[in-house]
């Protein structure tokens, strides 16, 4: 049965369906020895030797779900040209090719979901979803009860009005506030342009949970595999 190029890669845990999208467009995809740059175009991958990068795809996978406390300083991707750290070098003894599900910076540490599961990591990551995502951030000085009234609010950036956000403010010190955020949103680098743009820049940032799967209990460079119950917990407000 032929279906679309990209959902094929996708469901072989290539990589997500609008990553999987790029690589077409890049050239980085063969079907039978020539390479497909056309997004839409169809294939029967019991039928047709399909290969990105030139690895053979397989149709047929097994799933892997994985749950990362990634460090500050590692890049959430599965390649760099300039050799610097990337999440999957904490990753052994792992056949199956997984790759993150949306980013963190390389300054920020914690949850982080690798997969090869395209159909999840899109459901995932479509805002349609909401599912949540919750920071501890550490920020500079005293935002105090207005500016964090306008974040909870929603705030203009970069043109366009965040989505209302949970604030929670969980200690103060004398030059530092950390402060709990919770946001559905996956723009880049947002909770630090959210602090940023009242004036607070963010000094430390971690992200706990995706939806109710707590980070809590996993070290810091470790990882855990997910069953179907811990999938649930991402989708749970």
């Amino acid at each position: 049965m032929q279906e679309r190029l990209q959902k094929v890669l996708a469901r072989a845990g290539i990589a997500s369906r609008r990553k999987a999208e790029e690589l077409i467009r890049e050239g980085r995809v063969k079907v039978d020895g020539k390479v497909v740059t056309e997004m839409g175009t169809r294939v029967d991958p019991e039928n047709q030797a399909i290969e990105c990068n030139g690895m053979h795809v397989s149709a047929q996978e097994k799933k892997v779900y994985i749950l990362l406390h990634k460090p500050s300083g590692f890049l959430s991707t599965v390649h760099d040209p300039q050799g610097r750290p990337i999440v999957t070098d904490l990753l052994k003894n792992i056949k199956e090719r997984v790759y993150p599900v949306g980013r963190l910076d390389l300054d920020t540490e914690g949850a982080l979901l690798l997969t090869n599961d395209g159909e999840l990591a899109q459901k995932i990551l479509h805002p349609s979803h909401e599912v949540n995502k919750t920071y501890v951030a550490k920020v500079k000085g005293w935002p105090g009860k207005n500016k964090l009234g306008a974040l909870a609010g929603g705030i203009i950036l970069e043109g366009r009005k965040t989505w209302p956000a949970d604030i929670e403010l969980l200690h103060s010190e004398p030059q530092t506030t950390t402060i709990k955020i919770v946001i559905h949103e996956g723009r880049k680098r947002q909770v630090r342009k959210m602090f940023e743009a009242i004036g607070h820049p963010v000094l430390q940032l971690q992200r706990t949970a995706y939806g109710q799967l707590q980070l809590k209990g996993l070290a810091s460079g470790k990882y855990r595999f997910l069953d179907p119950g811990d999938i649930q917990m991402i989708f749970r407000k």
